[in-house]
């Protein structure tokens, strides 16, 4: 009886799960989230890198034509006074991520009438990205959002750094890379990383590392950074 058994029926092809984000493969892959992860891996090089002082987000900018307005290419975004946040990525995608997020944190305040800590914001955001596995949801996706974050701000717990993925994952970290250049930057973060540092300091070695990183030479016009910093 078993002579017949066809054994496609219980083991499908790799090509069979990748159509669907519900669906684990026999290794407990689900492909599509890790394919966004990969898109991530093709876009500009960002970096985050927080100090007792404040947090630093630096972000390579692209021209593909020497006739676009670097206006456009926005890759570091104001989500409330106190939170920046740097993308990778699917730039179209990233659009309704830090729209929502900049909602949730003007509810919080019109709420709560305090300022969203930066942890909330990242949640807030992981949440909507997990939304790609609720069918017929209100709001659901066909695929993963294929682009990360990182979310930088000074809250009551002093400055933070979280990272967002596809996954819907966020993770709080002292020094983060994202990006083409991620692999390179994040090893280089990781060996010469000062709790210590100034933000200052922390400027130029984000700048310096990019310099590592990129393939253009460093210049005002494909570099975009921010800081975020205590009142004063």
């Amino acid at each position: 009886a078993f002579g017949n058994f066809d054994s496609s029926i219980m083991f499908m092809g790799r090509s069979e799960y990748d159509r669907d984000v519900n669906v684990y493969s026999p290794e407990g892959r689900i492909y599509q989230v890790e394919y966004a992860i990969e898109a991530i891996k093709l876009g500009s090089t960002a970096i985050g890198i927080q100090t007792k002082e404040g947090v630093v987000l630096a972000v390579e900018k692209r021209m593909t034509s020497l006739l676009m307005e670097s206006i456009g290419l926005e890759k570091i975004v104001e989500i409330d006074s106190h939170i920046g946040c740097a993308l990778s990525g699917l730039i179209a995608d990233s659009k309704a991520m830090i729209d929502k997020a900049r909602v949730e944190a003007q509810n919080h305040w019109f709420t709560y009438n305090e300022t969203m800590p930066v942890e909330s914001v990242a949640q807030a955001i992981g949440n909507l990205a997990m939304q790609f596995g609720e069918k017929g949801a209100k709001g659901s996706m066909s695929r993963p959002f294929g682009v990360a974050l990182l979310f930088a701000g000074i809250d009551e717990n002093g400055p933070q750094l979280f990272h967002v993925d596809p996954s819907g994952t966020f993770t709080q970290y002292s020094a983060k890379a994202i990006g083409s250049g991620s692999e390179g930057a994040q090893s280089t973060l990781e060996e010469g990383y000062d709790q210590n540092t100034s933000l200052e300091d922390a400027c130029k070695a984000a700048l310096n590392i990019l310099k590592q990183v990129m393939e253009e030479k460093l210049t005002s016009g494909n570099i975009e950074m921010a800081k975020i910093g205590r009142a004063v």
